[in-house]
Parts: C-alpha cells; sequence; structure tokens
C-alpha cells in the first residue's frame, strides 16, 4: 500500500523497539540528578557504537601511560534516562555520550561523540595522526556516514516493525558502498588516517568494525562483509587491542557475544 503524506505531519506511535522513548520535541521528561564521582571526567554513556568510541579512547589514554582518571556513568536509553533533567543539561540533544571535564577545577561540558574525542585527544596531544587533515577528514567521514548505517540501515533492517524492501535496499547500498570506501582506503595505508592509529580509527572501528566483526544489527553475512577483506583484517586488528576490549565493556548491559560487561567504571581495578 503506497503511503501518502498528509499536508502537516502529525506524531503517531509507530511502533518498532524504540517507540516508547521517540518523540518529536526536545528537553527532559522527568527531574534527576547525574551521579558524580571522584575523577576528573565524569562520562555519562550507554555502550552502544558511539558510547564504545569514548570508552576506547580513554582506556587507550590509559594503555599508553597517560595521567588519565574516569568515572563512566550508565545511562539505559532504552528506559529513558537521557531525558532527565541532569543529563539534558550536559547534553540538551538528550544523545549519548556526554562529558562533564572538571580538570584544572573547571566544569566543562562536552557532548556528541566526535567532540568528546577531539577534545581529550588535543588536551594530550595523543592519537591525532600524522596528518591532521587528514585524521579530521575521516572522522568527520564518520560523523556523516554512519547515520546511513545505524539509524537507516540498521533501523530498517533490525528494529522497525515491519521489513520494507525498498528503505532496506536503499540503506543496504548505502552502507556497502561506505564499506568500498573503507576497503578503498585501508589498501592504501594501515589505518584510516595513515600510519598511525588515531581517533578517527577509533571512531569508525564501533560501527564499521563491529558491523564486520557481525556484532551489529547480525547482517555481516547479508552485507556480504567478505568482500571487504583490508576492512576485516584492520577490524580484527583493533579488536585484539587490550585497551578496546576494556573500552567495550564499559557501560554495557546487553549482547550475546563473551565480552565483558561492566555496568559502570570508576576504577582500573573495575576489569578485574
Amino acid at each position: 500500500m503506497t503511503y501518502e503524506p498528509p499536508k502537516v505531519w502529525q506524531n503517531t506511535q509507530s511502533g518498532g523497539k524504540f517507540a516508547s522513548i521517540n518523540r518529536p520535541v526536545s528537553g527532559p521528561t522527568h527531574d534527576k540528578d547525574l551521579p558524580v564521582g571522584a575523577h576528573p571526567y565524569q562520562l555519562y554513556s550507554q555502550a552502544t557504537p558511539n558510547g564504545v568510541k569514548v570508552t576506547m579512547l580513554f582506556e587507550e589514554l590509559i594503555e599508553a601511560g597517560y595521567p588519565v582518571e574516569y568515572d563512566a556513568w550508565l545511562i539505559d536509553i532504552g528506559k529513558g534516562e537521557q531525558f532527565s533533567s541532569g543529563f539534558v543539561d550536559v547534553n540538551p540533544n538528550s544523545k549519548i555520550p556526554a562529558l562533564f571535564d572538571r580538570t584544572d577545577g573547571a566544569n566543562v561540558r562536552v557532548f556528541e561523540s566526535g567532540a568528546i574525542l577531539l577534545h581529550l585527544a588535543e588536551r594530550y596531544n595523543a592519537f591525532l595522526g600524522d596528518s591532521r587533515p587528514e585524521m579530521l577528514s575521516w572522522l568527520f567521514w564518520q560523523m556523516g556516514s554512519a547515520p546511513f548505517l545505524g539509524g537507516g540501515f540498521g533501523h530498517f533492517y533490525a528494529y522497525a516493525p515491519e521489513k520494507y524492501e525498498y528503505p532496506i535496499n536503499r540503506y543496504a547500498m548505502e552502507s556497502k558502498r561506505q564499506l568500498h570506501v573503507l576497503e578503498e582506503r585501508l589498501q592504501e595505508v594501515p589505518w584510516v588516517a595513515g600510519e598511525s592509529y588515531s581517533i578517527a580509527d577509533m571512531a569508525i572501528w564501533p560501527w564499521y568494525g563491529q558491523l564486520c566483526l557481525g556484532r551489529l544489527y547480525n547482517a555481516a553475512e547479508f552485507l556480504s562483509v567478505s568482500d571487504y577483506p583490508h576492512v576485516m583484517e584492520w577490524a580484527e586488528r583493533i579488536d585484539a587491542r587490550p585497551a578496546v576490549q576494556r573500552g567495550r565493556a564499559v557501560n554495557r548491559i546487553s549482547g550475546d557475544d563473551d565480552a565483558l560487561k561492566l555496568r559502570e567504571r570508576h576504577s582500573r581495578d573495575d576489569f578485574k
């Protein structure tokens, strides 16, 4: 049946996994303060691909010996905790992850995963790649591309209440095109920004790397990820890093793989 849009859109519940928390307005739905721990960095997140980017970087900084400590508090987006008054104060867009940076006596909020990655990498002058323009280009490539993979392909393939051929085909095609972009790049260099592992890799891997490793939407076979051997090798190489394994665990409450699930992280000893 063909859908004919009305002259003026009206909000209706369309079903699907996230129907209970989707709404057309911003702002809080309830009053609740955020918890605050002892460390300079207070992260409020969940182990979605966007959340994993930031915990990967924190753990990579720690692995590399930088004087970094952070508290990571779970924001359960399935329960609408991102709409609390406290969370909206740190991110008016009500999306995880969000960060309070309390170093040097400040209390600076940083939201959007790419902004947090840049903020931390620049503070420690770490994981910025060999070429700043190249690193920034791939970092922002991810920001512009992943919504087609997540909100587009992932939604219609895995979460929509019914399967529709047109949107699945449309976004599958775009997802495969993006994988081919990465494949072409990784034929030339070992890391997406060049010769050095950088926050560009950390931004891209939780989406495209985990997709290729079969952890995203159960769609690896459907998208024929074996067609992209250089992406697969890159994904496996990053997956083997101890800091990445720890980063994947932080604020994780679901998933059927063998990854550690660490609801909150307040100490390096929590992983023991």
